[in-house]
């Protein structure tokens, strides 16, 4: 029976059947090809996507930084005016006492009777005396 069938027509039918499945296999390798752009322009999107959010949290990292050199400064600034603060509160406290020693002074010497004019005088200003090299020491160490 083959020798029937001439052999253009067996060359023709097998060019058409591989013609017939290269046609198909194109079909699929455009499917394919299809998908992959979309999924080409769907990674493109995602990297545009990432980058606009890089350069956000880049711009939120540079504001951070500032805050916190603001915050910085503004708290050193305070730390300071509590040092001052602190510094006079001590001045105070170191000058009251120095007048309550006085007036404690000043009321022994005024319940002792024996003790002469002289002495009351001598007394005051030892204790001025002593009052004044308190509160230079005080400046002294307070500077």
């Amino acid at each position: 029976m083959m020798s029937e069938i001439p052999l253009g027509l067996v060359v023709e039918i097998g060019v058409a059947i591989l013609l017939m499945m290269t046609i198909g296999y194109c079909f699929v390798l455009n499917n394919r090809l299809k998908k992959l752009h979309a999924d080409k322009n769907a990674l493109r999107q995602m990297v545009t996507d990432l980058v606009q959010a890089t350069n956000l949290a880049n711009s939120a990292i540079s504001s951070l930084k500032d805050n916190a050199t603001e915050a910085d400064i503004m708290l050193s600034a305070r730390l300071q005016d509590a040092d001052i603060f602190a510094n006079e509160l001590a001045n105070h406290i170191s000058s009251g006492q120095a007048v309550l020693e006085r007036i404690s002074q000043i009321t022994q010497a005024a319940s002792q009777k024996s003790t002469s004019k002289d002495q009351v005088r001598e007394q005051g200003a030892n204790a001025a005396l002593k009052r004044l090299r308190e509160y230079q020491l005080h400046r002294e160490n307070a500077a």
